[in-house]
């Protein structure tokens, strides 16, 4: 039903935390697959995909990999993000009911102090995206980045919330 699909390039623990939260997805049968898209990592990222079953590439043609996607249904996020309590009933009851793109709400529990909110743009995926297979293809350009897909988006706010990739780097 989800495919969730991450770059990353030398975020080892950053994956690790996010593929953490992500198994209680897939035991409940709403992720189906995860992949990794690597940009040349010297870390152990590979390993930790697969250990945890992902379809790990270090070369890759985003319209080939959305394509690929078993799930009919892609969530895009950064290494390190973690959806909080009841974002599995959400996005299934949210995918049955919608064909519009999603994000989650921001964690309360952690917010950039006030300035930066402010004085800087919020990286394109940092809530994640979701949004239909159909959608993604459409919208898929060979070389682009994966943070392409939210451009020209408009999507709902999930009220399930995510702690932010920004969280893991900074305990680091």
């Amino acid at each position: 039903m989800l495919t969730v699909v991450l770059e990353c390039q030398d975020q080892e623990s950053e994956l690790a935390q996010t593929l953490s939260v992500l198994v209680a997805g897939a035991v409940e049968g709403l992720v189906s697959d995860v992949i990794v898209l690597d940009h040349g990592s010297r870390d152990g990222t590979s390993r930790v995909a697969d250990a945890a079953g992902c379809r790990f590439h270090s070369q890759w043609d985003i319209k080939d990999i959305v394509r690929s996607a078993r799930g009919e249904w892609l969530l895009f996020v950064e290494p390190g993000a973690r959806p909080q309590a009841g974002w599995i009933d959400e996005i299934a009851e949210y995918v049955a009911l919608n064909k519009t793109p999603a994000r989650f709400t921001a964690s309360r529990g952690y917010r950039r102090p006030f300035f930066q909110r402010v004085a800087r743009a919020r990286p394109p995926l940092e809530l994640g995206l979701l949004m239909p297979k159909n959608l993604a293809l459409a919208a898929a350009r060979s070389g682009m980045p994966v943070s392409d897909f939210a451009k020209g988006q408009k999507p709902r706010k999930l009220s399930s919330e995510l702690i932010p990739s920004w969280v893991a780097r900074a305990a680091r």
